[in-house]
């Protein structure tokens, strides 16, 4: 687990006693989907993200210093203002994963608080969202041990320690629009953190909406973990890996030019591939429900009579996103109330748009 020497905290100076840091991160939505990975956490392909908005995680960090250092982490959790047992394994991998890197998790009791602002198990990415928040909190702590870490470090490492919790995490931290994964046309990228999308980004997509349809709130059959391992074997793996690179590279030209119709091609390709994946892979499975494929015609053929440049994309569930300019805003929200909120799970629907990522409260 060493292999990233440059994250590793040398301690030097003495350890605060007892404090309380807030911080909220956001969920993402990727456009070009990461499907299948290796070992610790790393993506088979890359992938470039919509930092949302109002879809996020805030979390507290208590912690205090300890008399002698722990044999185990010393923490507590709450979701929701309750005691929240089920999660407790998930972050004691995470400390697991991330504790060469943060010395200092031994030496303290933790109390980990957490709310997100929409309803769990929804299919938005709320691994996402919960990891991003509690690394970002867990390296404010470090800034306080180590005050000469600059922004980019911090925000590098942050990202690093997030993967290691959930994937898709570690493009939660920045915003508006992120890359993960080593990309030969994409300066600065990498398997082990996200970045900024380096280039310049058209003034449409830095005001871009998604309204996140909410088609099935159940839990999914398959979960995202077991997904990406049936991507090991997988008959069509490597043909998938590249067309995630090509499309990438259209991607990242896409949004600086502004051409909507081809986005429009690329992300609703990325979406029915990433689906086409899970219904060839063996066991095979479909995480679309009749609505998901409702919504989606529907979606072509208003499309298709009005000129709108809105469109679809789906995460590993049957929830659909739909993604459109900030001048159509009027338009879409009165389609989306007179045609598609029958096929929402008691109707319900969740507007957002492009946001900037994690902060400290």
């Amino acid at each position: 687990m060493m292999d990233y020497p440059e994250f590793v905290l040398s301690i030097t100076s003495d350890l605060p006693d007892t404090g309380i840091l807030t911080c909220s991160s956001p969920s993402n939505i990727a456009l070009v989907k990461y499907w299948g990975k290796r070992p610790v956490q790393l993506p088979e392909n890359t992938s470039i993200s919509f930092t949302l908005d109002a879809c996020k995680t805030t979390t507290s960090l208590s912690y205090k210093k300890r008399n002698e250092v722990s044999e185990d982490f010393d923490f507590e959790l709450f979701f929701e203002g309750k005691p929240k047992p089920d999660f407790k394994p998930k972050i004691q991998n995470f400390f697991k994963r991330i504790e060469n890197y943060l010395p200092f998790l031994k030496q303290y009791s933790f109390t980990i608080e957490t709310s997100n602002t929409f309803p769990h198990s929804s299919g938005i990415a709320s691994s996402a969202s919960g990891m991003s928040a509690l690394a970002f909190c867990l390296m404010q702590l470090e800034k306080k041990i180590n005050p000469n870490i600059s922004q980019v470090e911090f925000l590098k490492k942050a990202s690093f320690l997030a993967r290691l919790g959930s994937g898709s995490a570690c493009r939660s931290l920045e915003g508006p629009i992120t890359v993960w994964g080593e990309h030969d046309g994409i300066k600065g990228s990498s398997d082990a953190f996200a970045v900024k999308l380096p280039s310049k980004i058209h003034k449409t997509f830095q005001e871009y909406q998604d309204t996140i349809l909410l088609i099935d709130k159940g839990e999914k059959q398959v979960s995202s973990t077991v997904g990406h391992d049936l991507m090991h074997g997988h008959p069509f793996a490597s043909k998938r890996f590249e067309q995630a690179s090509e499309n990438s590279t259209r991607l990242k030209e896409i949004l600086t030019s502004g051409d909507l119709d081809a986005f429009i091609e690329v992300v609703e390709s990325e979406a029915l591939t990433l689906h086409a994946m899970m219904m060839t892979s063996l066991p095979y499975f479909i995480l679309m429900k009749p609505n998901t494929l409702s919504v989606i015609n529907k979606v072509w053929e208003y499309r298709k009579k009005t000129g709108s440049k809105l469109c679809f994309t789906l995460d590993a569930g049957a929830n659909v996103h739909l993604l459109y300019p900030n001048s159509e805003k009027h338009q879409v929200l009165e389609f989306i109330t007179n045609k598609l909120v029958v096929y929402c799970q008691n109707g319900q629907y969740i507007c957002d748009k492009i946001g900037l990522g994690a902060k400290l409260l």
